[in-house]
């Protein structure tokens, strides 16, 4: 069910009612559950995601990609996690759920393979940007911040498809803000949107606040450090050429020179092919 009536509309409007969109995913708090557990091993932690055979796989075709690089073949979950981190299996469980979880939109309204795409380049831009500099400080979660910090975009199209379309169409046709459309149309954005998305889910506070922070990163609090970084790598994966004044970030970030900025989207380019096709597969 779509919502059409603007009259008062509010984000929790567009949250309740919507099975697909109050339901967190299952698994992975199932698998959050045992490793917030000290009792519990990381066997426990394998034979949960081990309930979906398709999870599986496709979690051991990302580990054995160029997105981890490592020399041999890891064939269990178990050795994976043993490698990567109960963390860093975690992140990458809540971001191929969260993918199948919106896989599918109303036809014609918006490409899910074209919207997971930019993401994913979002996504690498942001591991890529923290691995690049030994001032910055990798978070492990970073990676899915930048996947899912346009989130609330979806949750637009799947519960207001015509005033995203319209929201869309206005932003092609002028110089206006999408953002400042969306606050004029709706009384909020789909950033708001998302971080309320990730914070009736639960999911880390990492997560919610970078989402709710994309356009102003410094009022981010303890993590504007982090949403500065998804900001930046949102803007790379929006650019082939790259011009000093596309980039206005925090003064912090001029570390990277325009050289640097080519030299880690080239980096997170060169294993997009494969990790795409791992996260979102056969759509």
């Amino acid at each position: 069910m779509t919502i059409t009536n603007l009259t008062e509309l509010s984000i929790s409007d567009l949250l309740r009612g919507d099975l697909q969109l109050a339901s967190p995913p299952t698994i992975y708090f199932e698998l959050k559950k045992v490793t917030d557990d000290p009792t519990k091993t990381l066997v426990d932690a394998g034979k949960v995601i081990e309930q979906d055979p398709g999870l599986t796989a496709r979690l051991l075709k990302i580990v054995n990609s160029a997105f981890f690089g490592f020399p041999a073949q890891i064939s269990t979950i178990s050795h994976a996690i043993t490698l990567i981190g109960l963390k860093e299996l975690e992140n990458l469980v809540l971001a191929t759920l969260v993918i199948d979880k919106f896989s599918a939109m109303p036809s014609g309204l918006l490409s899910m393979r074209d919207f997971w795409s930019m993401s994913l380049r979002c996504a690498l831009n942001a591991k890529e940007l923290c691995n690049y500099h030994s001032d910055f400080e990798a978070s492990d979660t970073i990676f899915v911040c930048g996947l899912l910090h346009d989130i609330g975009r979806l949750v637009f199209y799947r519960r207001i498809p015509a005033l995203a379309r319209e929201i869309g169409l206005q932003y092609a046709a002028s110089e206006k803000d999408e953002v400042q459309i969306e606050q004029n149309l709706l009384g909020f954005d789909h950033f708001e949107t998302g971080a309320e998305l990730a914070k009736l889910w639960n999911l880390p506070i990492l997560i919610e606040t970078t989402i709710r922070h994309h356009i102003d990163p410094g009022q981010a609090g303890q993590f504007s450090h982090e949403s500065n970084i998804v900001k930046l790598a949102h803007q790379l994966s929006q650019r082939k050429i790259f011009d000093p004044d596309d980039f206005i970030i925090d003064s912090k970030f001029t570390v990277f020179s325009i050289a640097d900025l080519e030299t880690i989207t080239q980096k997170a380019n060169s294993q997009f092919d494969e990790i795409f096709s791992f996260f979102y597969p056969g759509q």
